[in-house]
């Protein structure tokens, strides 16, 4: 079963992910700020990131850049989901090293597809 960490600061969102994702069979582990995901990319191992920009300290942005320039973490897909839904904020994210960048509000059925490719892939 793969395990997802899902970072986010707003503990609906989180919620609402986790829920959707535990009925197609994910293990989920959850973080509310950036300094905790980083923590636990190391130590849980998740085999992919949903990760939301705008958070409180480190935003989505240098998480995703600190994850992948760890040789721990380095390899784990990430998913930016979030409000920051501009081109520029795009942008921004896929430089950063995430492979997917999904705009809120969503339709969960585009994440989910989004989660099942991305851990094919591994």
């Amino acid at each position: 079963m793969a395990r997802i960490l899902i970072v986010d600061d707003e503990p609906d969102i989180v919620e609402a992910v986790k829920m959707r994702l535990e009925n197609y069979g994910y293990d989920i582990i959850k973080a509310i700020n950036g300094l905790e995901a980083i923590e636990k990319s190391k130590t849980e191992k998740p085999d992919l990131i949903i990760l939301d920009v705008m958070m409180p300290g480190l935003d989505g942005f240098e998480v995703c850049r600190r994850i992948r320039h760890d040789p721990e973490t380095s390899s784990i897909p990430i998913i930016f989901l979030t409000v920051a839904g501009g081109a520029e904020h795009r942008q921004r994210g896929l430089q950063a090293g995430a492979q997917v960048y999904i705009a809120k509000p969503f339709e969960s059925e585009i994440l989910v597809d989004e989660v099942k490719k991305l851990l094919k892939e591994q």
